[in-house]
């Protein structure tokens, strides 16, 4: 499974739900009429799109099996998939070998080896695309926004989950 978003609450009162695309453009889900919904522990549950809408910077989505708002309550906080297989297929080298939702969670560290956090989602700003990432220090919680650009992506590993920045610690 593809993580490619995650439900952030309840749309109104008859079942509608709210979620947050990891999606290069914020209609990808729109493609596909079954989602997998799943707490990221790899118990995932099939479920059926009857309605799904852009609103702004995030979806709004009606399923087969929600019924009213206390059902769509409940759903808060699910990670939504799909499944590799129904992705299309991929480049398998620079940038556009992997996907926007394969990043998420991947830590990442600058050439100093320093840690600066784990990546909490991506930003289209239209000059370019900009990382998310959560510091790991609890106490700071410190988000910093690193451009998704060749000068400062060194690398990206899926295997090692991590990502090398050129990037100050201080900045």
């Amino acid at each position: 499974m593809v993580v490619m978003g995650r439900i952030i609450g309840p749309f109104g009162v008859l079942g509608w739900v709210k979620v947050f695309p990891y999606t290069e453009y914020v209609d990808g889900l729109l493609d596909y009429p079954v989602w997998w919904l799943g707490k990221g522990d790899g118990d995932w549950r099939e479920v059926n799109v009857a309605g799904c809408e852009v609103h702004g910077s995030i979806l709004t989505a009606v399923l087969e099996q929600c019924a009213d708002r206390t059902a769509a309550i409940r759903l808060k906080g699910m990670q939504v998939a799909v499944p590799r297989s129904q992705l299309p297929a991929l480049a398998k080298s620079g940038k556009d070998g992997y996907y926007w939702s394969d990043l998420i969670g991947l830590a990442v560290v600058n050439l100093q080896n320093e840690e600066l956090g784990k990546v909490t989602g991506l930003l289209e700003t239209g000059a370019n695309d900009v990382l998310q990432v959560q510091s790991l220090m609890k106490e700071s919680g410190r988000e910093r926004l690193i451009p998704f650009v060749s000068q400062v992506i060194i690398s990206v590993d899926l295997d090692a989950c991590r990502i090398i920045v050129d990037w100050g610690v201080d900045y």
